[in-house]
């Protein structure tokens, strides 16, 4: 850069003195403006230099687990900011607490979803209830924060995402749960063992016995299995008596003598 300005300052007088031709003055110009370039590209490239110096410290952007690294003391290792160059991975860093539990809702699932969120208007409407792999119950509770935009044609599913707070720190990033939305607030419904449900075609059944003792069957709606149980959605009433042992020796119409029976939930595993 200096040879060049002093080249182009000897070639400037010269010219005022008509020594030179001017395509010698403009040589001399197009040289200086080259070597300005070059100079201002070294200079570029200390600073992106003295950039990757200053940023060589690595810290966490967010609380997490580590895990095993990928590199030891001595190795080297590439960084590209442009993605033009392989860039070396260290480590994998995730988060446990909160975590967040990503699933998909069917279309006819996420469509009940909507009517019933619509007319939920507080905190019921984004909890979620997670069981783990080992757990019969749902012991955990997280907050529905983010749902997809669109259904995917493929799969006729929806992506949703809830986040779970973990303080503990016993959930791990890439476990299996089952989870469940909560559409509305607890309500009281009837349950039977599922052994006292016949099926009757398409629809179901359950044997009543009367006053007098005359079996008595009950077409019903049926719901989902709770704590071994299933769930009466309609066709009895709570003071109907409902046969759940010796199902099958009783006929509809022939008259019985009945018994008090004990119907039980299942006991939940206690948690630790």
């Amino acid at each position: 850069m200096e040879l060049a300005t002093r080249e182009l300052d000897r070639a400037s007088e010269l010219r005022r003195k008509s020594v030179i031709a001017p395509q010698d003055l403009d040589q001399r110009v197009a040289e200086n403006e080259a070597a300005q370039a070059a100079s201002d590209g070294a200079q570029a490239q200390i600073r992106d230099a003295r950039f990757d110096l200053d940023h060589c410290r690595i810290t966490a952007p967010f609380t997490g687990r580590i895990g095993t690294h990928l590199v030891s003391v001595g190795n080297l290792i590439a960084g590209s900011r442009a993605a033009s160059n392989p860039t070396t991975l260290l480590a994998t860093l995730v988060s446990l607490d909160p975590i967040y539990l990503d699933f998909d809702m069917s279309e006819s699932d996420y469509l009940a979803f909507s009517r019933e969120r619509a007319s939920e208007t507080g905190v019921l409407a984004d909890r979620v209830e997670i069981a783990l792999s080992d757990d019969k119950d749902y012991t955990l509770q997280g907050t529905l924060d983010f749902v997809d935009n669109l259904i995917d044609r493929s799969s006729g599913t929806i992506h949703a995402r809830a986040t779970v707070p973990n303080p503990d720190l016993f959930l791990t990033a890439g476990s299996f749960a089952r989870v469940r939305l909560a559409l509305g607030p607890p309500v009281a419904t009837l349950l039977v063992p599922d052994a006292a449900v016949l099926p009757d075609q398409s629809e179901h059944m359950v044997l009543t016995v009367e006053d007098d003792g005359t079996v008595e069957p009950k077409r019903v709606q049926i719901g989902d299995i709770r704590g071994g149980l299933r769930v009466i959605r309609s066709g009895l009433e709570p003071t109907d008596n409902v046969i759940i042992q010796g199902v099958p020796y009783a006929a509809p119409g022939a008259k019985v003598v009945p018994q008090d029976g004990a119907i039980r939930f299942a006991a939940v595993r206690a948690k630790d």
